[in-house]
């Protein structure tokens, strides 16, 4: 196991050596109890014990355990274990020999190993003795923590109980010691359970106690900071080990969604576009070297935003990105974690909205997984930091999402992407909005075919009436819709920034040069203020995107290993050579979407501001009105 922070493969090999140990484990094992200091003996007559005036605290006694007999009396009367019960010896013995295997990589990672065999030839004296002892009780810790771990994340269960589980009184000797320590605890806490129910809920719950106690301890042991960068990964059991960072939790559970087909989705034909190759550019990241080869090359897209009318199928839009995404990975056998954000994580708990909203970012930027992560009505879930009238989680949402997106300490490794979705983006705060890489104008059918299509996907087969003069789902076919979506933006669509474009065509002429698109650029910040540098990275990455707006082909993604199991460096020779210049063209159609996009959302917050001041006019003159008819009748107050 290497010290770099990408993934490691526990190998089958590793594990299988140590199951006969595992099994003498979870059949009997000694273990050291401490004695409680009051007697069990009643005195005659009384209903008194005797205390001893030699305290006996402190000392300790042998204890059997045997943790098959245990589970099996769960089910006394059954002689066969059912499968819960099965499940639970079975994941215990697996764990332990997971455990041994994770301390032996633990030993190769430090000198562990050298002491052990020059302790075994001739016993350690002085500085190399200490040393020896201080991580052989670092090894010990490591495995307690893994059997733990294991078990929450392979026994699953859906409740556990808050106080009814007593924490393992850990034994740091060896591995074998500390294991020991956590299945003598683990039988007690399953001992006299009523069912399995109960039996499995009880296990996790020690499984949890265990590693909290592991974590309080863990500023005892040196020679841990190795392990706390590894993350390792058992794919048979979907077990993963990411150091310390965060306590390993219950498994996540398949994604349930109703995924929706491209061919589902009428209009929309440059978001539909992005997000079918934004599916594909996700798919090229390499979890050896954790990074992607579109984020090395250009064009990947890390956030996005799209905006639209109610209805014109935002959330559509969605359930097929993140079909795409889940079918590519069922494909290549790559853990998927879609998450949205919405509204019921926003708390009244000062500071909870924030880690809700830092704990769902961290959940999509999970490096051994490809994410997905949406945060839709973004308009209510985040604050403007101007409104007054906002609530501190919602103000709390918008700091972390402006930091977890282009934040100092962001990190863009090509796994995952965030989408945020609004009806109403002009209430989204200005720093926010701009830290969304692409603007995807989710504006649904606009034609007249458009309309033919959507209707006739609605009302299904059936029916008798005829099509008529139509060539059903002839305007959808992607690439036409596409072209003709990209030469819409040879010329401003908004009116203020359509009057910026003549007025400079008339005093410079065409856009030809570099110096020419700067110009062009600097006549936009003066009409629009909002207009920043930022805007102009993203446009630039827009453009980078539209020069990898390259077809992957369908055959890469048809069976892992024509592309997605390929090295990284043969990925992203594979896809170099299909990328294509840009043109001054794709330039303006960029900067004219993006730039549209901005007056687009000023032009709305402006007539929204506008109503607001027409409709208190329009209250105060009313309030006017009333009150003179008061005063005329005698009955104003004032």
């Amino acid at each position: 196991m290497s010290q770099s922070t990408g993934l490691t493969t526990i190998s089958e090999e590793d594990i299988a050596r140590h199951q006969a140990v595992a099994q003498s484990m979870v059949s009997r094992v000694v273990v050291m109890v401490a004695q409680e200091g009051g007697s069990t003996t009643p005195l005659a007559g009384t209903n008194r014990r005797f205390v001893s005036t030699v305290s006996t605290r402190g000392m300790r006694q042998t204890r059997e355990v045997e943790l098959g007999q245990t589970i099996q009396a769960v089910r006394a009367n059954d002689p066969m274990l059912s499968i819960p019960q099965h499940t639970l010896l079975f994941r215990t013995r697996r764990g332990i020999s997971v455990a041994l295997a994770v301390a032996e990589m633990f030993a190769r990672q430090t000198d562990l190993e050298s002491l052990q065999s020059r302790n075994a030839g001739a016993p350690l004296q002085g500085v190399e003795a200490e040393r020896f002892k201080r991580l052989l009780s670092a090894s010990a810790y490591v495995a307690a923590f893994t059997l733990a771990a294991y078990i929450l994340q392979t026994v699953d269960g859906e409740s556990e109980p808050a106080n009814d589980t007593k924490e393992p009184d850990f034994q740091f000797d060896t591995p074998q010691d500390a294991l020991k320590s956590i299945i003598a605890a683990l039988d007690q806490a399953i001992a006299g359970a009523p069912d399995e129910i109960a039996m499995i809920s009880r296990a996790r719950a020690l499984a949890r106690e265990a590693i909290e106690g592991l974590i309080s301890r863990r500023g005892r042991f040196d020679a841990l900071s190795a392990f706390a960068q590894s993350h390792l990964r058992l794919e048979s059991d979907n077990f993963t080990l990411d150091g310390f960072d965060v306590a390993p939790g219950q498994r996540r559970k398949p994604l349930v969604m109703s995924f929706k087909k491209p061919g589902e989705i009428i209009g929309n034909h440059l978001a539909k576009h992005q997000a079918m190759r934004l599916s594909r550019m996700v798919m090229a990241y390499d979890f050896d070297r954790q990074l992607n080869p579109f984020v090395e090359l250009g064009g990947f897209l890390f956030t996005f935003i799209g905006d639209g009318a109610p209805g014109t199928g935002k959330t559509i839009l969605i359930q097929m990105l993140a079909g795409l995404i889940n079918e590519y990975c069922e494909i290549a056998g790559y853990p998927f974690h879609y998450e949205n954000f919405g509204v019921d994580q926003i708390s009244s708990y000062q500071g909870k909205s924030g880690q809700n909203c830092k704990a769902f970012v961290d959940n999509v930027l999970n490096p051994r997984a490809i994410g997905f992560g949406t945060i839709d009505d973004i308009d209510q879930v985040a604050a403007k930091r101007s409104d007054d009238r906002a609530s501190a989680g919602q103000q709390e949402v918008t700091a972390v999402l402006m930091e977890s997106f282009a934040g100092a300490s962001t990190v863009v490794r090509g796994n995952c992407s965030f989408g945020m979705f609004s009806n109403y983006p002009e209430n989204v705060d200005d720093a926010l909005r701009q830290r969304a890489g692409a603007r995807w104008l989710v504006d649904g059918p606009q034609s007249l075919d458009d309309y033919i299509d959507i209707f006739a996907l609605l009302a299904g087969k059936n029916h008798s009436i005829p099509l008529g003069q139509h060539d059903l789902f002839a305007s959808q076919e992607i690439k036409q819709a596409v072209a003709r979506s990209y030469d819409g933006h040879d010329r401003p669509q908004e009116e203020g920034l359509l009057s910026v474009w003549e007025r400079f065509e008339k005093e410079h002429g065409k856009v030809k040069t570099i110096a020419d698109i700067g110009a062009y650029l600097h006549r936009i910040k003066l009409a629009e203020p909002r207009f920043t540098g930022r805007a102009i990275k993203n446009i630039t990455d827009a453009i980078k995107m539209r020069a990898m707006d390259i077809d992957l082909p369908d055959a890469w993604f048809e069976t892992p290993e024509a592309f997605m199991h390929k090295p990284y460096d043969d990925k992203i020779a594979m896809i170099s050579e299909l990328r294509k210049p840009f043109t001054i063209e794709m330039v303006l159609q960029e900067i004219n979407r993006y730039a549209d996009s901005e007056f687009r959302y000023t032009d709305r917050s402006d007539a929204s501001a506008v109503d607001d001041i027409i409709r208190r006019e329009r209250q105060r003159e009313r309030a006017i009105r009333d009150i003179e008819t008061l005063k005329r009748d005698g009955r104003w107050q004032p």
